[in-house]
């Protein structure tokens, strides 16, 4: 499989603006260093995005995104942020979301290539968006499992992310694994949009429980880190928590190695693949050999029908505006 490249930057300007085909996105801080032990820069994090944004973008596409900035670096301190900052382009494209204070908060969307770049021109390691599509924010089209290890080794993660798998299919629902980036795995089953988040989030929660209770030695499902037993991994359902976020596909996070939250199969989890593996220097490489291994994530097809599952619900009073 043969991937075209895209836009290459110009990485010897400290700062640039670059035209994306129609729209122009003003590049700062290019030569500023994101990860001091690597000596990667903010204009090579920019350029990892645009390379990888071909099979990025649909999987963040028409999603209000939560921003996690890093304006200087894995070194520094991070905030988040959710309103869309200003002065915003013009071209750029928001999600208005009401909250239960009543509060109308417009996140951007990361929907081109010119939006992405300038998302993470704000500093931006990794990218957070939200479970449902801007349309519904009520209605998830996928559920996912957050696989923390705590004090646990990353081998207990992957006995776990199979005991999930084989949970998941044992009811007929296709599952696909992802390396968290960080620390875990995050196992995601892509859903026919229809129950409200509320729903989604009370199946994932009583599936998480029953992984715990058939597993007591290697899994737990208590959300609260004082209550929890150490040397277990956490099969967090509560992402699936309205308004909460987990980095995305081909996100690079702020570890030391810049690894990458990317895509492994199921064979890959059993033969013993580990975090390091897949990092902003190595992902485009496999990107180039493997292709998308989410790519039926996005597809209307082989989803699987939650509703049969769930309680009838109404939607939250939050919606978009």
């Amino acid at each position: 499989m043969t991937r075209e490249r895209g836009l290459a930057l110009p990485l010897d300007q400290a700062d640039a603006t670059v035209n994306v085909g129609a729209r122009t996105v003003r590049l700062t801080n290019l030569k500023k260093i994101f990860w001091p032990a690597l000596g990667v820069t903010k204009g090579d994090l920019l350029q990892y995005y645009a390379d990888v944004s071909d099979v990025l973008l649909p999987h963040i596409k028409d999603r209000a995104m939560v921003m996690k900035r890093y304006p200087h670096g894995i070194s520094g301190d991070f905030f988040f942020m959710k309103r869309t900052p200003q002065p915003q382009p013009e071209w750029l494209q928001t999600c208005s979301i009401t909250h239960g204070s009543g509060n109308v908060i417009a996140f951007p969307m990361i929907n081109d290539l010119a939006a992405l770049l300038w998302v993470i021109n704000l500093g931006c390691i990794d990218l957070n968006q939200w479970y449902a599509r801007c349309d519904d924010v009520d209605r998830p089209d996928y559920l996912h499992f957050d696989l923390d290890p705590g004090s646990a080794p990353f081998s207990a993660v992957r006995d776990v992310a199979l005991i999930v798998r084989d949970g998941l299919q044992g009811v007929g629902m296709p599952c696909y694994a992802k390396t968290s980036g960080s620390k875990g795995v995050h196992v995601y089953v892509p859903i026919v949009r229809g129950p409200v988040q509320k729903a989604v989030w009370t199946f994932a929660k009583a599936f998480a429980q029953t992984v715990a209770t058939n597993y007591p030695a290697l899994a737990t499902a208590e959300y609260r880190v004082e209550k929890r037993p150490p040397g277990r991994v956490l099969v967090d359902y509560n992402q699936n928590a309205w308004g909460r976020t987990l980095a995305s596909i081909y996100s690079v996070r702020p570890t030391p190695r810049a690894t990458v939250s990317a895509p492994v199969t199921w064979d890959e989890i059993e033969a013993g693949c580990d975090i390091d593996d897949f990092r902003i220097d190595n992902v485009q490489r496999r990107i180039d050999k493997l292709g998308d291994l989410w790519q039926p994530l996005l597809a209307n097809k082989g989803r699987f029908d939650l509703a049969k599952l769930v309680p009838e619900a109404k939607p939250s009073r939050r919606r978009r505006a």
